[in-house]
């Protein structure tokens, strides 16, 4: 197992394998995706062309397993900074996790500590002095919700990560058991590097 920076034509030669593993691992509970192979390209080409932008890949020989990306939180879709409006944040010294997609029989072995370490450092190098993620709010008594499903709140707690109070994001995408666009909401979860 190796978990490593991607970047430029290494980045461009594996987009297709992450924009698949974004969408089997982010189909599972709680975010429930159906998605759209040509929505991921154009998603993740952003990363290859954004200059501060890093994107971290666990693999197994030539398997990837898991990726991690992150770009600077103004680089990222306009609905996630202005949720931040009023927090007193300084949004142009905040660095965003975009995600962490891993699949489930490579969890537990420090992959996530590993891909949060890559993407603190790379921002702190640059200057950055936050970092931040969503996560997806669900109802508890959603159907879909798997009965032994631990929510990661302690994993991020541990690392550092608070949610921010009042600050949640918007952002659309089509459920697997709708078939149709909705709007989700998304918790903000911030800490200082």
């Amino acid at each position: 197992m190796k978990v490593a920076k991607l970047t430029g034509a290494a980045l461009g030669e594996a987009i297709d394998t992450i924009a698949q593993l974004r969408m089997t691992v982010f189909r599972d509970w709680p975010y429930l995706y159906d998605g759209d192979i040509n929505y991921e390209r154009a998603y993740l080409q952003h990363y290859q062309t954004s200059p501060e932008a890093i994107v971290v890949v666990a693999h197994v020989g030539d398997w990837v397993v898991g990726a991690a990306t992150a770009t600077p939180l103004l680089d990222h879709a306009a609905e996630f900074a202005q949720a931040l409006d009023g927090t007193g944040i300084d949004i142009d010294r905040t660095f965003y996790c975009g995600e962490s997609v891993l699949l489930p029989s490579y969890r537990g072995r420090g992959i996530g500590h590993q891909f949060f370490d890559q993407r603190e450092a790379h921002a702190r190098t640059l200057g950055y002095h936050h970092m931040c993620f969503c996560s997806v709010i669900r109802p508890d008594d959603h159907p879909l919700r798997p009965a032994n499903y631990r929510p990661l709140d302690g994993f991020w707690d541990k690392r550092g990560y608070a949610r921010v109070p009042g600050a949640v994001a918007q952002f659309s995408w089509k459920d697997i058991d709708t078939g149709t666009d909705s709007q989700k909401r998304l918790q903000f979860w911030m800490r200082r590097l």
